[in-house]
């Protein structure tokens, strides 16, 4: 018999977190996070789980023992901009057991409804996240890049059999930055940037810079973000999304990769957030955070060669202007000078059709696919 408890104090937050540190533990290319930073995260301190609707934590028992878990919540900041009433899973995990996932699906949906909601979708990034974003359903021999999605491959059929449907994929493209140097790009991009005016700047998160910095990247993504109902996913970032965005990158940025393109005016028209692929050191810390594994962090740090974009964003006044294309470009020669090795745009909704053209453009290659799931209550 599976029973349901929900998440109430420190114990049943630390099953909760231990869970996939035991279901994993014999594979290789999971990569779990760190223990504190993980509590901070799923309760709030870290994340807008909280500050947007409430949220629930439950893990399921069998036989006494911790066998699945489920966060669900409500982000009726996004409901209210779109005028809909939905609910979101994430953090799930099971055993591969259908009447676990029933159970767990089943304690999320009745959640869902008793708060007003009529869908339920997921997994879902914990609200103001770019991470951790549907079930990976291929390519299960490759270690994740950094905040993305690993879990088992039988997670979808679950999905299937507890009555959920496809909401929509994302998508991970990969590149061998050194494929798309070619002399097409490096003729065309400075004769764009000359035509309409723009240049490349590297961004600046130190004290005296970051406040300017801030400020366009928020002018642009506002600009930038679409405004429609086919994108009812996003909505426009407040300062306090782009700070909380900004201080998560502080500590493991390479900002020489990190670009905004400003007009011949300073005015800001695009930027990028690319960040080195730290999966490859916080697996071997095994979620702690001590004496041991810290040197090991300061070890393997130098070591990483890998990139992951997370997003692209260019106003539509600047678009098809070569402004995407240069940006790419230049990423790519200075990832390319600095040794990496490889880079992952991810995840990119499968309605994003501009970013997909334009990586795909560049030589981008589909690599992985994550999926959504929903169902009507």
């Amino acid at each position: 018999m599976v029973d349901i408890k929900i998440v109430q104090n420190e114990d049943d937050l630390n099953e909760f977190v231990q869970l996939p540190f035991k279901l994993y533990k014999d594979n290789e290319y999971w990569v779990g996070p760190l223990i504190s930073d993980y509590k901070k995260y799923v309760t709030g301190k870290t994340s807008a789980v909280n500050a947007v609707g409430p949220s629930i934590m439950a893990i399921a028992k069998k036989d006494g023992e911790v066998v699945g878990r489920i966060l669900v919540g409500i982000n009726r900041k996004l409901n209210d901009y779109h005028k809909i009433k939905d609910s979101y899973f994430s953090q799930y995990e099971s055993i591969d057991d259908q009447e676990v996932a029933n159970k767990l699906i089943d304690f999320a949906k009745n959640w869902a409804k008793e708060n007003g909601s009529n869908k339920l979708k997921g997994p879902m990034s914990l609200p103001g996240g770019d991470d951790n974003r549907g079930f990976l359903l291929d390519k299960f021999d490759d270690m994740p890049f950094i905040q993305n999605v690993y879990n088992f491959e039988y997670y979808h059929e679950q999905m299937l059999q507890a009555n959920l449907k496809k909401y929509h994929d994302c998508y991970a493209f990969k590149l061998k930055p050194e494929f798309v140097m070619n002399e097409r790009l490096e003729k065309i991009i400075p004769y764009a940037m000359q035509k309409y005016k723009f240049r490349l700047d590297t961004i600046k998160l130190d004290d005296h810079n970051l406040k300017k910095d801030v400020a366009d990247i928020l002018e642009i993504v506002n600009k930038a973000m679409p405004n429609n109902d086919d994108w009812v996913d996003f909505m426009p970032y407040g300062k306090e999304e782009v700070d909380a965005m900004v201080n998560a990158m502080k500590p493991f940025a390479d900002t020489d990769v990190i670009l905004i393109a400003r007009n011949n005016e300073g005015k800001p028209i695009g930027f990028n957030v690319t960040m080195p692929d730290y999966n490859q050191v916080i697996k071997r810390m095994n979620g702690k955070m001590n004496p041991i594994t810290m040197l090991k962090y300061l070890y393997y740090k130098r070591k990483i060669d890998r990139m992951r974009v997370f997003i692209l964003f260019v106003v539509p006044e600047y678009r098809n202007k070569g402004v995407t294309q240069a940006m790419y470009l230049e990423m790519l020669k200075r990832i390319v000078a600095k040794g990496y090795k490889e880079v992952e745009g991810s995840t990119i909704w499968d309605y994003n059709t501009p970013m997909i053209n334009d990586i795909t453009k560049l030589g981008g290659k589909l690599n992985k696919t994550y999926r959504v799931y929903q169902i009507d209550l």
